[in-house]
């Protein structure tokens, strides 16, 4: 087995790198999941960019709603009824201050940010001929940064509505440009243009407000993915005049799993066919026909997880408490501390380490397969990612497979950082 020359950190000291103004210890109480230890060590949890855990205002207030406000909305003159209600639709103006929604802009409110762009991609061909926006011989251009969830909808919306599927693919070192972007529009024919505020696989954050600008300005509807941003760098919509639908997730801004939102222009969403027909999204119905409320109504058929949204609002109330600026200077420079002592290990290889905005790093150890890093991470008590993280195509075009990856929230520490370069170290060490 191969020898590393990297010491190890120390264990215990700050990092010269962290300077941030956050209050990490006072936050870190607040998430009790992490008072816990794993294997026999403290749980450093960075799987963030998966799923985040809540903390206590959350959880707290879904207490609150469950065991005083429990009851289904608009539906009933009872005071539960009418206690639900109104914490559903406070959640939803909590939830659009949150993305600087305008009066222009609605948001409704879906399982996550999967059914979010499923709802827009289907919904843009399931209207049918003479309603569709999608028709065949238009094109749909979907950047090659993507989760799955951002890609397969679209092939399947090119497959059902004729429709060609082009990819804005990155350059070897995983950057989109506008330059490209703009040759693939020269040739016409744009309706749909689907971009990620930065990649779960690599942390890449791509100039998207340019590059939303310009597919706008060639008259294609926009679809940004901010599953990756939503607990610290979340776009504001006030100010991204080009974005038609913004999507994400609940379980990746410290809110509960099986809860996200599809915000944007309600021109825009006044374009989609409903994905789910039935209860509570009809004005009138007959045997034969029926009528569609209004937005948002329209495109939340059926009971809503109103205890998601309540517990929702909550999250997005505990990070502008703390701040998103100082969550994201955090975060930035734990990623920073992340990529230097990666770096220092021979043969790892860090994918973006340029991308100083991201809250992750994914890395490779040649000869050295990622379930078997992650599984020795683990036994130290520290939790990352493996795999290819629901974006297998852009990893195969960047040439490197599988990789681990580590996420940061805003209750990590240098402390744990150091523990991961060591764990890593470790592992190379042991396997290569």
């Amino acid at each position: 087995m191969g020898r590393s020359k990297h010491k190890g950190p120390a264990m215990g000291k700050p990092h010269p790198l962290l300077h941030t103004p956050l209050p990490v210890a006072e936050l870190r109480v607040q998430f009790p999941i992490l008072a816990q230890a794993i294997h026999g060590h403290p749980l450093a949890y960075l799987d963030n960019a998966a799923s985040t855990p809540m903390p206590l205002p959350v959880l707290q207030a879904l207490e609150t709603f469950e065991t005083q406000q429990r009851a289904n909305i608009h539906r009933g003159v009872h005071t539960l009824s009418q206690r639900a209600t109104d914490a559903f639709d406070a959640a939803r103006a909590t939830l659009k201050d949150y993305l600087g929604a305008t009066a222009e802009h609605e948001l409704v409110f879906t399982s996550g940010t999967t059914e979010a762009l499923n709802l827009v991609a289907q919904g843009l061909w399931a209207g049918g001929p003479g309603h569709a926006w999608l028709r065949p011989s238009d094109r749909i251009i979907v950047s090659g940064l993507e989760h799955h969830a951002n890609l397969l909808p679209w092939q399947h919306a090119a497959r059902m509505s004729g429709a060609q599927l082009d990819i804005l693919l990155p350059d070897a070192e995983g950057r989109l440009h506008e330059a490209d972007l703009a040759a693939l529009l020269d040739v016409g024919g744009a309706r749909v243009f689907a971009v990620t505020a930065c990649a779960n696989a690599t942390g890449e954050r791509p100039p998207y407000e340019a590059l939303l600008r310009l597919a706008r300005q060639a008259g294609a509807l926009t679809v940004l993915d901010a599953a990756q941003v939503a607990a610290h760098g979340t776009p504001v919509l006030a100010q991204l005049p080009d974005c038609d639908f913004l999507a994400l997730s609940g379980h990746k801004m410290h809110g509960p799993l099986g809860i996200g939102v599809l915000a944007g222009r309600r021109e825009a969403l006044e374009r989609l066919h409903p994905l789910r027909l039935g209860g509570d999204m009809v004005e009138q119905a007959s045997y034969h026909g029926a009528r569609y409320a209004a937005l948002p109504a329209r495109l939340e058929g059926g009971t809503p997880n109103i205890a998601g949204a309540v517990g929702l609002a909550a999250a997005a109330r505990f990070i502008d408490q703390a701040g998103r600026a100082a969550i994201g200077a955090h975060l930035q420079a734990l990623r920073a501390q992340a990529v230097a002592g990666l770096q220092a290990i021979p043969d790892v290889r860090v994918l973006s380490p340029h991308a100083t905005d991201a809250a992750l790093i994914a890395f490779t150890v040649p000869g050295v397969h990622p379930h078997d890093v992650g599984q020795l991470l683990d036994e130290a008590g520290v939790a990352v990612r493996t795999g290819h993280h629901c974006a297998q195509p852009l990893l195969e075009h960047l040439g490197c497979g599988p990789t681990t990856r580590a996420s940061f929230a805003l209750f990590n520490t240098a402390d744990e950082v150091e523990r991961l370069i060591a764990g890593v170290a470790r592992a190379r060490e042991l396997l290569q």
